[in-house]
């Protein structure tokens, strides 16, 4: 059976002028063309030959040695080649552009910026793009508890957290606990993994394990203290939104780090000011 959207391997059944057709063996009913400027050269009857099939201008069936960044089903990072007034054309390796209507958009995109898009059929059976990408990232990772890994953000904000395509592929979830800082969709970030749930969807964290975490947080509070010129003025109840904003970590890091460079004799604290030694 010829998938559309997918790649496959078929058999070379028929040469003609404008190209050759394929199909599942060479005595195959269903068949599908390849046009003449994308047949290799030498190939003849019962070759094999892996393509991908999609639709051309005129929504027939098509095969192309090309291969795209994404195939049915899938997501990928695709740049932006141009807007117009029914939404964005992705390039996706193709000859003929990806479609991403307005509806399709978690925010309005630019063209020359790439963006995280995953590849569907709509209603008229035609390829199309969505940033709404959760449906379409897969499960069945191969990672564990405390590897690193990087994604692409797709969607910040709500009562869950920061939702990530780990390798643009896998379903991935920064708990909003664990979500401080600045977050922005399209962004790429590195993460390390703190959890697989029992569906294979991934919890990650910004942070290392606590550990290693406090020396880092440690760090940058020095180095926060520094640009006030060696005084921080306001103590260590200070509130977590400042918190957030002066270093981009919750106020229950905040406090271990602290906690730890007092007792190193790095930093006295006051009520209203800490201050390095």
């Amino acid at each position: 059976m010829l998938q559309l959207g997918k790649r496959q391997k078929l058999t070379v059944v028929k040469r003609v002028k404008f190209g050759v057709y394929l199909g599942e063996k060479e005595d195959a009913a269903e068949r599908v063309l390849l046009p003449a400027k994308e047949v290799p050269e030498d190939v003849k009857k019962g070759d094999m030959l892996e393509v991908f099939l999609y639709l051309d201008s005129q929504d027939r069936m098509i095969a192309t040695c090309r291969e795209p960044v994404a195939e049915l089903g899938q997501a990928a990072v695709m740049k932006v080649k141009e807007v117009s007034g029914i939404g964005a054309f992705l390039d996706w390796g193709l000859e003929k552009d990806l479609l991403l209507p307005f509806k399709e958009q978690t925010r309005r995109v630019e063209q020359g910026e790439e963006v995280l898009a995953a590849v569907y059929l709509d209603k008229s059976h035609r390829f199309c793009g969505t940033m709404n990408v959760y449906p379409y990232l897969r499960t069945d990772s191969p990672y564990k508890k405390d590897d690193h890994v990087t994604g692409t953000i797709y969607e910040t904000g709500g009562d869950f957290g920061v939702f990530v395509a780990v390798d643009n592929c896998y379903s991935g979830l920064i708990p909003k606990r664990e979500a401080t800082g600045r977050y922005r969709v399209g962004d790429s970030i590195r993460v390390r993994v703190t959890g697989v749930k029992p569906d294979g969807k991934l919890d990650l964290s910004p942070n290392e394990r606590v550990e290693m975490q406090m020396d880092k947080d440690a760090a940058l509070i020095l180095k926060v203290i520094d640009s006030y010129e060696g005084v921080l003025p306001f103590g260590e109840k200070v509130s977590p939104e400042v918190i957030n904003r002066e270093f981009g970590i919750s106020k229950a890091a905040f406090k271990r780090a602290l906690g730890r460079l007092y007792k190193q004799g790095l930093v006295d604290i006051g009520e209203n000011r800490i201050w390095k030694k």
